[in-house]
């Protein structure tokens, strides 16, 4: 398709925050501001919903110095949101980009944000309204299929992997079980983050526990006496989304667990309840006196000054390839390979 001339653009960050999400937005900002083809950038307030209620700033307006404090901070600086847009909630935000003649739609966020560009592309594409919709990648979960790793990922890992290594030194001083719960519904890579860590062959995590791969109490209970029988303490990474060896979240088997998110899920994070469970469970079989559990919850996705120098360049490169891309290509999804 040729290049659109000029026309207005679109640009939100939607779900969970990182430590570079922001970074991600600066770089659209930038490049947009290299292409006349954009005359002007519109930045959704809090995502979809400020999309569907006319919500934006004028980004253009922001300036080098400020562009750059901008990248350097966690969270996202337009607002977020965790609504999941069906199609009629993607025709309300069709029909507000022909309003103001939004051509570029760039989205900042994960599986449900690509979903969201790639609707209201193909809604465009029905009724011959030309829009370039372009998906930019986020996620501390790392889950993104064919993204090779992707940005939030490493600034979250990175906290993740230090808070740990402190959790071993003070288990070394007063030796006992710790058990840390960390983020990851289905996946485990941030989770498998926290060995990053160690150094010598005794350092924590002493047991990692990822939602891939399945484990029973007793399996749990077993492993635990192990390593506190040989080294007199243990250091824990559980993630978030452990399941039973019958498929079944543990947090579900919980009996006063019955909290839902925003996508009528079992909320996992924050709660606190996995890991009370897991302590209760070690105390009441091992009889071990000193046992602590502390949940990450939302700390590891936007702890300030933990920004990675890789993820951050990565993610304002992301956010230039998706402007980039919209000026020769139709739509899709910026993804990072490894050569």
């Amino acid at each position: 398709m040729a290049k659109v001339a000029k026309a207005n653009a679109v640009v939100g960050q939607s779900g969970g925050p990182t430590g570079v999400i922001n970074a991600s937005l600066v770089g659209v900002i930038n490049e947009v501001c290299k292409h006349p083809e954009i005359q002007n950038l519109y930045g959704a307030i809090h995502a979809v919903q400020g999309m569907v209620k006319e919500d934006f700033v004028d980004l253009k307006q922001i300036s080098v110095q400020d562009a750059a404090g901008i990248a350097g901070c966690p969270s996202a600086a337009l607002g977020s949101s965790r609504d999941k847009p069906d199609a009629e909630y993607c025709k309300k935000i069709f029909d507000v980009f022909k309003k103001r003649n939004v051509r570029y739609f760039f989205y900042i966020g994960g599986n449900d944000s690509a979903n969201t560009a790639h609707i209201i592309n193909l809604m465009a594409a029905e009724v011959g309204y030309e829009l370039k919709a372009f998906h930019v990648p986020k996620t501390i979960d790392n889950d993104l299929l064919v993204t090779d790793h992707c940005p939030g990922y490493g600034t979250a890992a990175k906290f993740v992997a230090c808070a740990t290594l402190g959790d071993d030194m003070d288990n070394r001083a007063l030796p006992g079980v710790k058990i840390d719960v960390i983020m990851g519904r289905h996946a485990g890579f941030l989770t498998a983050a926290a060995a990053l860590g160690k150094h010598k062959a005794d350092d924590g995590p002493h047991l990692i526990y990822l939602p891939e791969r399945p484990v029973s109490m007793d399996k749990f209970l077993a492993d635990v006496n192990a390593v506190y029988t040989k080294l007199g303490r243990c250091v824990i990474a559980v993630s978030e989304g452990i399941c039973d060896t019958d498929g079944t979240v543990w947090t579900q088997k919980i009996a006063d667990t019955s909290e839902k998110d925003a996508h009528n899920n079992i909320q996992l994070s924050g709660t606190g309840a996995l890991a009370d469970f897991l302590a209760g469970q070690i105390k009441n079989s091992l009889k071990i006196k000193r046992v602590r559990a502390d949940t990450f919850g939302y700390l590891q996705r936007s702890f300030a000054g933990f920004q990675s120098p890789v993820d951050l360049d990565e993610a304002v490169r992301c956010g230039q390839h998706a402007v980039k891309f919209a000026m020769t290509e139709q739509s899709g999804s910026v993804a990072i390979k490894r050569l």
